[in-house]
């Protein structure tokens, strides 16, 4: 593996950060980016400045509370710098954290509505569902207070009215999962338009699971923490949290049943 030193890190930043800008993930000043370089170093995008237009010198660096360690006036940390540690705190995997405004996923958490419909291989293996955490005042404890429960199952999110998270171990994973999300959403939007999407079938979805445990994949997935999946009953992938419409769903499921909907498909509710 290579090792890059902290301005190659920081030039990967404005790579991605001009990624997001010029497909329009963003606007003006929106967005953030962090990376880890240990457990108590992380670099991070300034706060007021176009993700299209950074150089190496505006990125900051800030401890795992969020505390300056090294920034060049007069830039400062992302304000949204609260919900990025908490990914890092809850998940020792992730390396790396992109958020942003997509227009079709950030539609999406507009309307209140999370990414659940199983209708392309490529967003079921890689993403699984994309839940819908509860609206936060931005700059404050609330967003990070609603992503938390779903950082052990997920490695995307919308975000109430507001746009995604996504994260993964290196910048660039986490960068195209970010892409992942909105093009799924794109698709969900436009095939809505035309009738409504051809969804997979249970038994489809779990073929398309196996194929993503076969790959060893990293990261949170409903593949590898669905409790029906562990039971080996059929996932709840697309079920809108009710499970308890699956045929040979006894009452002594009923206990696994209220903890799959708590737990993982929360946001389908």
């Amino acid at each position: 593996m290579v090792i890059k030193n902290e301005y190659e890190i920081k030039k990967e930043i404005c790579e991605i950060g001009k990624r997001i800008y010029n497909r329009g993930m963003v606007a003006a000043n929106d967005g953030n980016i962090s990376v880890k370089l240990n457990d108590h170093e992380f670099l991070c995008t300034p706060t007021g400045v176009s993700k299209g237009f950074m150089t190496p010198e505006m990125i900051c660096k800030v401890n795992e509370k969020g505390e300056v360690i090294e920034a060049r006036a007069p830039y400062k940390p992302s304000s949204e710098i609260k919900m990025h540690m908490r990914v890092y705190e809850r998940r020792k995997d992730v390396g790396a954290v992109v958020h942003a405004h997509p227009l079709y996923a950030t539609t999406f958490a507009i309307a209140g509505q999370a990414l659940t419909q199983p209708i392309m291989p490529e967003a079921v293996i890689s993403l699984g569902c994309v839940p819908l955490a509860k609206y936060g005042r931005p700059s404050t404890e609330e967003i990070p207070d609603s992503i938390e429960e779903y950082l052990p199952y997920f490695d995307a999110v919308l975000l109430a009215q507001h746009g995604a998270l996504t994260w993964s171990d290196t910048l660039l994973n986490a960068y195209m999962k970010m892409e992942s999300v909105d093009f799924y959403a794109q698709l969900l939007y436009q095939t809505k338009q035309i009738g409504g999407p051809k969804e997979f079938t249970p038994e489809q979805v779990e073929e398309l699971y196996e194929i993503r445990r076969k790959f060893g994949m990293k990261g949170k997935h409903p593949a590898n923490v669905c409790l029906r999946v562990k039971e080996g009953k059929p996932s709840c992938h697309g079920c809108g949290g009710t499970c308890k419409s699956h045929p040979n769903t006894s009452s002594s499921d009923s206990e696994l049943v209220e903890e799959i909907t708590k737990r993982v498909m929360a946001a389908l509710k």
